[in-house]
């Protein structure tokens, strides 16, 4: 027999399995004897108290065991002698349109810039130890895209486009323990995403898609005004309508759509730092306890937001006990973002923490700026906010002495604005160089970050202190271009045949998001083609 319970308990409880199939058999009145098993569907932490509670949905088995598995496998059968359909990019959008297409008996033909998921290690590694990238491999290109190496959460506000379970459910098929489908903020890691998104290769190979690595898409084929192909780098051609999903950092793509027919558009995002605070102290504070996080509690998150002078200020992709990184795409630029292993174990937690920048402002407010490094003459309206990014991320390699050394600053002294003499310990292995960044970045962005700071500093007592660190800059937070689809086909409004996908066609915002942009992309093609 099977009883559901709604349940609210104190972390030691909701940990240890006696203790909760106790608690189940005291609210159900029956021996604890009889409980085989307690299944959690749903799991969040209430920390908004001192006192802090768990909050569970369980499925309590009485004289009976759980299945192994909680949903029926996805199916996916032999697509070796479909029709071809292209997909460009495999980070998640193009992985879950992959595999949807197979779904749908189609053969998916995925070509990858980058390499594959473990060759990208080396590369990775050679950016820390050499402050050398590749502009092919990196932690934006290569398999698995940009989320493969930056931390592989799972929580999306992107409900109402597709189904989340569905997505977190594919991933559980792959290799994902099942707590992702309970948690409220799910979790991979990205010491465990890699070898998922390896198997979901396997899954596509087996199926008869096919995978090409190395392999740099430089422009599409037309007949007419349709696309009916793409031809890479080194010349060869593929053939089929296209899904292309190759994330906000291709910028080489951007540059040939704004000459091709293609209809594009700028589109605004939020720039700012990586803010690096030590572990204890997020947990002390989110958790109102000097002991921190316990034996029970993992470490803790936080998500801030306020509006300073017009625009958002907020926290971004908040990696708690993980590491800041560097996520250069190519040579001359630095750029951060962060990272959690599964454990999330780090003596430090991260965030992003960003300015909403719209491109209203390239006019305004950041128009010196852009003039400074002769953008304005040279780059067309769709490319603006892309050339600004980049006149930022070149600055920023400057500042930090021409190497992936970043340019730092401890938080009380950014906002006050002084100079500081020495810097904390960092997870970010290349290394941090102080640096005034209140002084040149541009004024727009550091002056509505020092506000920010301080009313997030109001609002959590020991947040706003010289202990945590600003390490710049964070600038891929979302594509710079939005590559225009129509609202029902998802087609390119000026080119059928062409389905733009994911962060890189300014759709989507994360794994979770970009992966229902991918599925929803591989059932328009699908009916583009009748299937």
């Amino acid at each position: 027999m099977i009883h559901t319970l709604n349940l609210r308990v104190t972390p030691d409880v909701a940990a240890v399995e006696e203790r909760l199939k106790r608690w189940c058999a005291d609210e159900l009145a029956i021996d604890v004897r009889t409980i085989y098993d307690v299944c959690i569907r749903r799991r969040s932490i209430d920390a908004r108290q001192r006192q802090i509670y768990v909050n569970l949905t369980l499925e309590v088995y009485v004289n009976e065991k759980a299945p192994l598995l909680n949903f029926e496998p996805y199916v996916y059968p032999d697509v070796e002698k479909a029709p071809a359909v292209v997909v460009v990019g495999a980070g998640p959008g193009g992985l879950f349109a992959a595999l949807r297409l197979i779904e749908l008996g189609l053969r998916p033909i995925l070509v990858e810039r980058g390499k594959d998921v473990h060759e990208r290690r080396r590369d990775i590694a050679l950016i820390s130890r050499q402050h050398l990238v590749d502009p092919n491999s990196n932690n934006a290109f290569g398999e698995g895209g940009a989320g493969a190496f930056s931390d592989g959460k799972l929580y999306t506000r992107s409900k109402k486009r597709g189904s989340v379970e569905r997505i977190l459910r594919i991933f559980c098929q792959h290799g994902a323990k099942l707590d992702i489908l309970a948690d409220a903020h799910p979790h991979i890691g990205t010491d465990k995403l890699p070898q998922i998104i390896e198997r979901m290769r396997r899954q596509i190979i087996l199926s008869g898609g096919e995978v090409h690595f190395n392999t740099r898409i430089e422009g599409l084929l037309f007949s007419g005004d349709t696309v009916v192909g793409a031809h890479s780098a080194d010349g060869r051609e593929f053939h089929g309508p296209v899904i292309l999903a190759t994330g906000h950092s291709a910028r080489d793509m951007y540059t040939y759509l704004a000459q091709s027919p293609v209809q594009i558009e700028e589109k605004g995002l939020a720039i700012g730092v990586r803010i690096e605070h030590p572990s204890h102290l997020i947990d002390q504070i989110q958790y109102h306890n000097k002991a921190g996080r316990g034996k029970y509690l993992p470490a803790a998150e936080y998500s801030y937001v306020t509006q300073v002078q017009g625009r958002g200020v907020y926290s971004f992709c908040m990696c708690p006990g993980g590491t800041v990184v560097p996520a250069a795409s190519a040579p001359e630029e630095v750029v951060v973002n962060g990272m959690s292993p599964s454990n999330r174990g780090s003596a430090w937690s991260n965030s992003g923490m960003v300015v909403e920048t719209r491109p209203e402002d390239l006019n305004t407010a950041l128009a010196d700026f852009l003039q400074s490094h002769d953008i304005d003459g040279r780059a067309s309206g769709e490319l603006r906010m892309m050339h600004f990014l980049q006149a930022l991320e070149r600055d920023t390699w400057l500042q930090g002495g021409r190497t992936q050394v970043a340019p730092a600053q401890r938080m009380a002294d950014f906002v006050n604005g002084r100079l500081s003499y020495d810097l904390p310990r960092t997870s970010y292995t290349p290394g941090v160089l102080s640096s005034p960044l209140h002084f040149w970045m541009p004024r727009f962005i550091a002056s509505r970050l020092a506000e920010g700071f301080r009313i997030f500093g109001q609002k959590s007592r020991g947040f706003l202190t010289n202990d945590a660190l600003l390490i710049a800059s964070e600038t891929r937070t979302s594509s710079p271009v939005r590559i225009v689809r129509d609202r029902d086909s998802l087609a390119s409004v000026s080119t059928p045949g062409l389905y733009p996908c994911g962060e890189g066609a300014g759709y989507a915002g994360g794994i979770v998001s970009s992966a229902i942009d991918g599925e929803r992309c591989a059932e328009a093609v699908a009916k583009f083609l009748g299937k």
